[in-house]
């Protein structure tokens, strides 16, 4: 393609926007609009890096398919994810946070749930409650004080911080931040790992995952909560 990938993903954000804001008028209040758009955007990279130019198939109605397809994978994984989700996905956060900062290695489940003050079983069912939750939303983008935990790691030197404050599309472009989750999810435990891989990277659904390593397919659900909570806990750390 002549474009670079940043220059691609920069001339069609506003076309995620658009498509975020068309399905949106046809949601639920509760769902939230920086969602879809941090799912559109996702789908934007993965057009950006999947397309081959022929003569029948221009970028833009590739680019509009895999944004859209995004959009409705997120709905479907979200399952309307009420807030209550998001308050116990930040406290596994923050539990995955403390126990790596102190050991200095991947947290174990069972390390996890002792953080937390709870059973093993109630940690898979904070899991389970946590599924659909995101790398990123709007509030890890900005906040009242001036900065959110995430413009931190897309920033760098003022200029990055100037150009990424208070647009948070501009941040969810951010090399910085894409190479921060890049490298988050590269030091994930082995089975995590594979797991993001046969999701994003071949595409397989949860029921062939499952299959493939072994687990049903809760257990996946659960494996793929952690691994965003680890992600997660990097990228605020």
């Amino acid at each position: 393609m002549p474009q670079t990938e940043d220059a691609l993903i920069a001339l069609y954000a506003p076309l995620v926007r658009r498509l975020a804001l068309q399905l949106a008028a046809r949601l639920p209040a509760n769902v939230e609009l920086d969602d879809l758009m941090q799912a559109g955007m996702m789908g934007l990279l993965d057009a950006v890096r999947r397309y081959e130019a022929q003569d029948d198939a221009k970028f833009e109605t590739y680019a509009t398919t895999r944004i859209r397809g995004a959009m409705l994978d997120e709905l479907r994984s979200q399952d309307w994810l009420p807030r209550g989700a998001r308050g116990k996905a930040r406290e596994i956060d923050a539990a995955v946070r403390r126990v790596e900062q102190r050991e200095l290695r991947a947290a174990s489940e069972q390390e996890i749930a002792d953080e937390l003050g709870v059973p093993l079983g109630d940690y898979y069912a904070m899991l389970d409650d946590a599924r659909g939750v995101q790398l990123v939303h709007y509030e890890d983008l900005s906040s009242d004080e001036g900065r959110g935990a995430l413009e931190r790691v897309a920033g760098g030197n003022d200029e990055d911080t100037a150009q990424h404050h208070g647009n948070p599309l501009n941040l969810l472009m951010s090399r910085k931040l894409r190479a921060a989750v890049v490298q988050a999810i590269d030091e994930l435990p082995e089975r995590e790992k594979l797991l993001l891989s046969l999701q994003f990277e071949h595409d397989l659904n949860q029921k062939e995952i499952a299959a493939v390593m072994g687990v049903t397919e809760g257990r996946i659900s659960q494996l793929r909560s952690q691994a965003v909570a680890r992600i997660r806990s990097k990228l605020k750390g």
